[in-house]
């Protein structure tokens, strides 16, 4: 499951973050990627104690936000970065490493700090089956999809992109188990939204905590 999560950050957030960022300092991104990974990568990452704490404020603002918790079911993180791409910078197709820091990476985001209209290229592409599909958000935008898909980041052609890209070890392993989990979850929500605590909830609501009783791991 592909996810757009809007409003992940309030404008004084994205505010605080990116003043975080004038304070980086910046380093190869090559550092932090497998050798096939490193390759394609040409970007640069974030660090500092100003991007430590911006790192901390987005962690605790996705445990606070109810759509990704249900689609995430998130038990921690396994990693978070602050990345950077100028003009010419670009990663190549490549599939996020399966553990970091000793921790399963089981759910992929990114999550778009620099406005659309900043630069130019820069695009998120996520490769399946079907055909590639591109993003680009409004900055304080995430997209959140599984970390075993191919994907990239076309070349910045002008200006400059931010984001924060992560990885979640989730309590539900499986991809598929945690869509069909979120689609109860939501049709639960319609259900108690519009009717009330009806049999029809209960029902859903029994198929929906003994499923997740049976796939948490």
């Amino acid at each position: 499951m592909i996810l757009h999560l809007s409003q992940v950050l309030s404008s004084a957030d994205l505010m605080a973050v990116l003043d975080a960022v004038e304070d980086a300092q910046f380093a190869d991104g090559k550092t932090t990627a497998g050798r096939a990974a490193a390759a394609v990568k040409q970007n640069e990452q974030g660090m500092g104690p100003t991007v430590d704490g911006a790192l901390a404020l987005i962690k605790r603002r996705l445990m606070a936000n109810d759509l990704f918790r249900q689609a995430a079911r998130p038990a921690g993180f396994a990693r978070l970065l602050l990345s950077r791409y100028t003009t010419g910078m670009h990663y190549g197709s490549h599939v996020d490493a399966p553990a970091m820091a000793g921790r399963r990476a089981d759910i992929s985001f990114t999550l778009f700090l620099s406005a659309p209209d900043s630069y130019s290229g820069g695009e998120l592409v996520i490769e399946e089956t079907s055909g590639d599909r591109i993003w680009k958000l409004e900055a304080g935008e995430m997209l959140l999809y599984p970390s075993n898909y191919l994907h990239r980041v076309n070349a910045v052609n002008e200006g400059e992109r931010l984001a924060i890209v992560g990885w979640v070890t989730s309590s539900v392993r499986s991809a598929q188990h945690r869509e069909l989990l979120f689609e109860l979850g939501v049709a639960m929500h319609e259900e108690f939204g519009s009717r009330g605590k009806t049999a029809l909830y209960d029902r859903l609501s029994r198929i929906h905590n003994n499923l997740l009783r049976e796939w948490m791991v």
